[in-house]
């Protein structure tokens, strides 16, 4: 059976005339921390609509088990699925195919030699069978600056941290 999906009604034009953020769409995930008390360990993920809600587990690179999914998996997937949608809506707008275009995004965990901590680094890899690399290359630069998490991984993001009532 072949379901019929609805392409999201989004652009890249610039229709967008404020001086401020203006959310399209939110959603909110919780993450407990479970029998470990640590959500990377032993967590639990759950969306405010239920339709995500995962146990989150340690790789077993990072000394966990491994029986989960992780929560560098979960960007990877995002990352991958967001910037497969912003070149979808590019190849589109070219009266390109996107239906071969395969993301792949490798999402490394390790320390920050600057100053011990953490960081993420995020390596995109596009497939694209029959197109040309002339003609997949300007529209991967498009779609790297469509990309919210492109953005995000280049720019940062804006954060804030509150401790509720």
């Amino acid at each position: 059976m072949t379901e019929h999906f609805k392409l999201p009604d989004l652009s890249t034009d610039k229709d967008f005339d404020g001086d401020s953020f203006s959310a399209i769409y939110t959603t909110t995930v919780s993450v407990r921390g479970g029998a470990a008390a640590h959500g990377r360990a032993s967590g639990r993920a759950r969306s405010d609509d239920g339709v995500l809600d995962l146990d989150l587990r340690m790789p077993a690179e990072l000394g966990g088990d491994g029986s989960g999914t992780n929560p560098e998996q979960l960007f990877a997937a995002s990352f991958a699925a967001c910037f497969h949608g912003a070149l979808s809506l590019v190849a589109r707008q070219e009266a390109l195919d996107p239906t071969t275009i395969a993301v792949e995004a490798t999402v490394a965990f390790g320390r920050d030699p600057g100053d011990g901590g953490y960081l993420l680094r995020v390596d995109l890899v596009v497939r694209w069978p029959g197109v040309a690399p002339e003609a997949a290359g300007p529209l991967i630069e498009k779609a790297d600056s469509l990309c919210p998490y492109a953005r995000m991984a280049g720019e940062g993001t804006p954060t804030t941290v509150t401790l509720a009532p």
